[in-house]
């Protein structure tokens, strides 16, 4: 979807931490072992306990000012030609989004922070480094982005790209907050794996809490300019958001990375679920038709 380009951006909203000199995908400390299969396995959603021994022990990334990033992310047309504005831009209707429609349910919204990195950078839940790909770390509830990912999700995933793609990406991880809110985050860690476990309800909700967000957005409003943060949705658009969660699914990252596919080891649903859940939330456009934790089949 592309944004208005009326629709002033909030750069404030996301701390940049980008340029400090390590190149992206330099490790800090340990890193990843495994590489890419590890990485498939660890998208979306990392919690403090998912992430030991993903994350290695090293030197924090300094957070460096991003002058010239900040100058040149100020309206929706710079959102549609910049990677970098078009994160700051979604992460502004989401925060204008989500607080609007809790309060229907008696929620307060704490705003989270987010942050964009490059190579690796220290988090509430440890050092982390590109490769885990995008994540939301509860502890000091923070989404974190390497802009990077986006073109690996092209390129190593296969999803088709897209504005909705990315977009889809940055609502994910603020699903996973919303989850936190709710008290709903936790219960992947009760139950790491397998087709039905927790992990698995977790992160489809999360789909579903995107879904939801996406039906919205065309009509939730900037509070500055007053206009709708993002043009109409395009069936494209739609397109392009179900192939990214198709992209993600573990069935289709275990075909790639072994050859079949174990379900037992599921950790974020398959293709076909992540598309539905995705779906469902911008169907219904109602939170309680997200509940998997409720759902008999997933």
């Amino acid at each position: 979807m592309s944004f208005n380009d009326g629709v002033e951006i909030d750069p404030s909203q996301v701390e940049d931490r980008r340029g400090g000199g390590m190149g992206r995908g330099t490790k800090i400390g340990g890193g990843i072992g495994g590489g890419i299969v590890l990485l498939l396995a660890a998208l979306f959603g990392i919690n403090p306990q998912m992430l030991e021994g993903l994350v290695g022990t090293g030197q924090e990334q300094p957070g460096v000012s991003q002058t010239t990033a900040a100058e040149a992310c100020k309206t929706g047309a710079d959102a549609d030609q910049r990677l970098d504005c078009r994160i700051k831009a979604t992460v502004n209707s989401l925060n204008a989004f989500w607080p609007a429609y809790l309060a229907d349910y008696k929620v307060k919204y704490p705003r989270p922070k987010t942050v964009l990195f490059e190579g690796g950078t220290r988090t509430g839940c440890g050092a982390a480094t590109s490769e885990v790909g995008p994540f939301y770390c509860p502890a000091d509830t923070t989404a974190y982005f390497d802009p990077g990912f986006f073109q690996d999700l092209v390129d190593r995933f296969g999803a088709s790209g897209g504005p909705l793609a990315q977009e889809y990406v940055v609502a994910h991880e603020f699903g996973h907050h919303v989850q936190n809110v709710l008290g709903d985050l936790d219960r992947a860690q009760q139950d790491p794996q397998g087709p039905e476990s927790g992990a698995v309800r977790v992160e489809l909700q999360a789909d579903c809490y995107a879904g939801l967000w996406t039906r919205y957005a065309t009509t939730q409003k900037d509070p500055k300019s007053g206009l709708p943060f993002l043009e109409p949705l395009t069936q494209k658009d739609l397109n392009d958001a179900l192939s990214a969660a198709s992209a993600v699914g573990d069935d289709r990252i275990q075909k790639a990375a072994t050859g079949r596919v174990s379900p037992e080891g599921w950790t974020h649903g398959s293709s076909a679920q992540r598309q539905k859940w995705f779906y469902q939330g911008y169907r219904t456009g109602d939170i309680n038709q997200c509940d998997t934790f409720s759902a008999r089949t997933l």
